[in-house]
């Protein structure tokens, strides 16, 4: 009897409207649109057709697509996130295929296609070289007119169709980076008997040609310049070159290779403010006869924005660099995608084999990059290399052979719809390829509402009034959103699910699972201890450790009965100043100390603090009983050793008052005894004094005077002679002035 009822439920014979699987969320969430169906997942299906739920004892239009079909709903009635990838059939690519793709997502649904990379053999090369024309590199410079020919003889195997141009960088021609005396502004070697060209921020000297011998008269013609300090403006000439491409010559159809030559480092963004230059670079061509125009008032670029623009030029770098600084280079190797760093000999005497080394290498490296991404969708990489390795992420292939295809799986998944609707597009770009692959996205957020669909079931009790216009459909009553937040500021369903009918609906996500009445609780986001989440003692409620039985502590990883080692002898938690964590007592007040928080000077006394749980030893009030039991609690067998204590009755600040005015007196009085003292002892001094003067009134008949009172006068311009006689004084004869 029960086999053949089993095998029809294995192939769905029999209707699941008793026999539903509890995993089924798309029809427990009991969804009341079309809208809300769909964003529970990609299994979910929602059924349009009007009379589906005719004499049927289920009335739920969202269920799994297949249990819609078992149930009568018509399959071009069933509105569900199917994955549609339309592929592009005018194939005008011939290294990256496909040239465009189309795909249709519904939220939680993803799409997948494969994306080939066919390198060609003896593809077309242009090759521009941008040299370091300081003085330190005039050796260099002079072997680069037997590089060109010697470089063309060598690229005969690698491509059939070579172009070399070249252009000239220095630095910013402000101080500190040149000198600006006037003696040395327009030639920074006139202090070394040299004729140097002036400086320069970045001069484009000769754009791609196959002319060898030109590019050869190009080279003949060039002079060295010179600067102060040691790094060069490199980046700020790199950047430019790129960007200029109607300049430079830069063919659509040839791999692009700039080769940068130096033997120094180079100028990073912000460095130019030392020179007073603020303005930040914008990336654009500033080319006028040859001549970058914004070397003095824009800064470099930074890192970040010269990969954005070699790679959206298409453009591969090398390094070419003599001496120690090559190491400096070779780090920015991984923030410059489809870059290479190479040493060069003195006078640059490999500078050939370089150039055809690293074009191999380049060659054998197979990246893409990933364009204009939205927030809300997540693109997958994973590489399928020749050789059978599987490289996720954008590693890419290495070691690839030339015309050998390498394929990428690309997967797009559309979290959620988010505030974007419509059509987007992120381009998806191998590194060193001028050809690249558009996919237009086009986000199903809502269902198709005209003709007879259904997208609001009506029937269902718990559906709101809800109304459908332009192909979204929508619910007007606010309420059901309400009952979704646990308090009224809080986010709708924690924010981690969607409110349907009142209820939330969890979001489901790689990180684990999110659950609970508002989605407020998941199993990932909380602290961890010995590998288990809150220790295993709680619940994860808010990204916070909700503890369970008797646990406590952040992780719920203590012993609630470790709160004994906080209890001091009057039956405190750590003297009532501070919290018991996991068996130690954290003083909570700021000036108490001790492994009990017992030690606070500044705190009450214990009489102070007893005196307040006297009264729970008397017949007081239901209220005064209610206070003991939660403050009082661990105080009530100690009471009986306060019964000492001073209480707080009015009358003890009367007898305070009277003795501090007793002492008040008592003082004062002393002070008026003291000063009268004082006084006394002041007044027998002045007495003394007028003694000694009377005795020396009579000492000073003996003395002469010896001051004059007349005053002379003495003019500059006729000085008097001036004669003074003297007569001998007799004895009792006294010293006069004559007026």
């Amino acid at each position: 009897m029960w086999l053949p009822l089993l095998s029809a439920l294995s192939l769905g014979l029999v209707s699941p409207g008793w026999a539903q699987a509890p995993d089924n969320r798309c029809a427990t969430s009991h969804a009341t649109t079309c809208a809300t169906c769909l964003a529970l997942g990609p299994e979910c299906g929602w059924c349009s057709q009007e009379e589906f739920m005719t004499g049927t004892r289920r009335k739920e239009r969202c269920d799994k697509v297949l249990h819609l079909i078992k149930r009568g709903c018509r399959e071009d009635f069933i509105e569900s996130p199917k994955d549609d990838i339309k592929v592009s059939s005018n194939e005008v690519h011939i290294q990256v295929t496909p040239g465009e793709v189309s795909i249709h997502l519904y939220p939680g649904s993803e799409a997948s296609f494969m994306l080939k990379v066919h390198p060609l053999e003896k593809y077309p090369v242009d090759l521009y070289y941008l040299v370091d024309v300081s003085a330190s590199m005039h050796k260099n410079i002079e072997k680069l007119n037997s590089v060109g020919f010697d470089l063309s003889q060598k690229m005969k195997n690698i491509s059939v169709d070579l172009r070399l141009g070249f252009g000239s960088y220095v630095d910013k021609t402000v101080s500190p980076y040149i000198s600006i005396h006037p003696g040395r502004i327009h030639n920074q070697c006139s202090d070394y008997d040299l004729d140097c060209m002036p400086p320069h921020g970045y001069i484009h000297v000769l754009s791609l040609t196959d002319q060898i011998a030109e590019f050869g008269r190009a080279i003949n013609k060039q002079k060295i310049s010179g600067n102060i300090d040691t790094p060069e403006g490199g980046f700020d000439a790199m950047l430019q070159a790129a960007v200029c491409q109607s300049q430079i010559g830069w063919r659509k159809e040839a791999k692009r290779l700039l080769l940068m030559m130096t033997d120094q480092t180079s100028h990073l963004a912000l460095d130019s403010k030392l020179g007073g230059i603020v303005i930040p670079n914008d990336g654009n061509c500033h080319l006028k006869d040859n001549v970058y125009t914004k070397a003095t008032s824009m800064e470099h670029p930074s890192l970040g924005q010269l990969a954005e623009k070699l790679i959206d030029n298409n453009i591969s770098v090398i390094f070419a660099v003599q001496g120690s600084q090559y190491h400096w280079y070779k780090d920015l190797l991984s923030l410059l995608p489809g870059t290479v760093a190479r040493q060069i000999e003195s006078q640059a005497a490999n500078l050939g084999d370089l150039v055809v080394d690293a074009y191999k290498n380049l060659l054998s490296e197979v990246k893409i990059q990933v364009d204009n991404t939205d927030q809300d969708i997540n693109v997958k990489v994973t590489a399928i290399c020749p050789d059978g390795s599987r490289k996720t992420g954008l590693e890419g292939c290495r070691n690839v052979k030339s015309t050998t295809e390498v394929s990428f799986n690309v997967t797009i998944t559309m979290k959620k719809c988010g505030t974007t609707e419509g059509r987007k597009y992120i381009m998806i770009k191998p590194l060193g390829f001028n050809e690249s692959t558009r996919v237009n996205i086009h986000k199903r957020c809502a269902c198709q509402c005209e003709g007879k669909r259904i997208c609001v079931d009506e029937m269902s009790p718990d559906s709101q009034t809800s109304h459908c216009k332009d192909g979204i459909c929508d619910s007007s009553d606010e309420f059901s959103s309400e009952q979704c937040k646990m308090k009224g500021d809080h986010l709708i369903c924690s924010g981690q699910g969607e409110c349907v009918g009142g209820k939330c609906i969890c979001y489901k996500t790689k990180l684990g699972t999110v659950y609970g009445e508002y989605c407020e609780k998941d199993d990932f986001s909380c602290p961890y201890y010995l590998g288990n989440l809150c220790a295993g003692n709680g619940e994860c409620e808010a990204g916070k450790c909700k503890c369970i039985g008797p646990w406590e502590g952040d992780r719920c990883q203590c012993s609630l009965s470790l709160k004994k080692n906080c209890m001091n002898s009057d039956g405190q938690i750590c003297s009532g100043r501070g919290t018991c964590v996991c068996g130690r007592c954290k003083c909570t007040d700021p000036s108490s100390f001790g492994h009990l928080c017992e030690f606070c000077p500044a705190c009450r006394t214990i009489c102070n603090d007893r005196r307040t749980c006297v009264p729970c030893h008397s017949n007081s009030s239901q209220i005064t009983l209610d206070q003991c039991k939660t403050s009082c609690a661990y105080r009530v067998h100690h009471t009986e050793q306060s019964l000492g204590c001073i209480s707080d009755d009015p009358s003890h600040f009367r007898i305070f008052f009277i003795i501090f005015i007793v002492t008040f007196l008592i003082g004062l009085l002393n002070v008026l005894i003291i000063r009268q003292i004082f006084l006394q002892w002041n007044n027998n001094k002045i007495k003394s004094s007028a003694d000694y003067r009377v005795a020396a009134a009579k000492k000073e008949k003996m003395f002469l005077p010896t001051v004059c009172t007349k005053t002379v006068t003495y003019r500059r311009d006729n000085p008097e002679e001036i004669s003074i006689h003297l007569s001998k004084l007799q004895v009792n004869e006294t010293f006069c002035c004559n007026s």
